[in-house]
């Protein structure tokens, strides 16, 4: 289990096509570098695909997940 201890939502939107050498750069741009133990999410300007960058204190991971369009929150299967 990762251990993650805050979570952080990006403003700006991001291309979605953008890999975790992109997320990471738009972290530490933002805040000077990656967190051990925190979350950044990302979504795209219509906020249906989200992707979280995690350091898990090692290294990054970066997970993508496709929401449904229209039901708010709720999580395509």
């Amino acid at each position: 289990m990762i251990r993650i201890d805050q979570i952080w939502l990006a403003v700006k939107p991001m291309d979605m096509r953008a890999g975790t050498e992109t997320a990471l750069a738009r972290v530490v741009q933002v805040f000077g570098a990656a967190q051990p133990h925190h979350a950044y999410l990302f979504a795209n300007r219509r906020a249906t695909p989200v992707k979280v960058l995690v350091h898990d204190g090692i290294g990054v991971w970066l997970a993508a997940r496709r929401l449904n369009q229209g039901r708010g929150y709720s999580v395509s299967s």
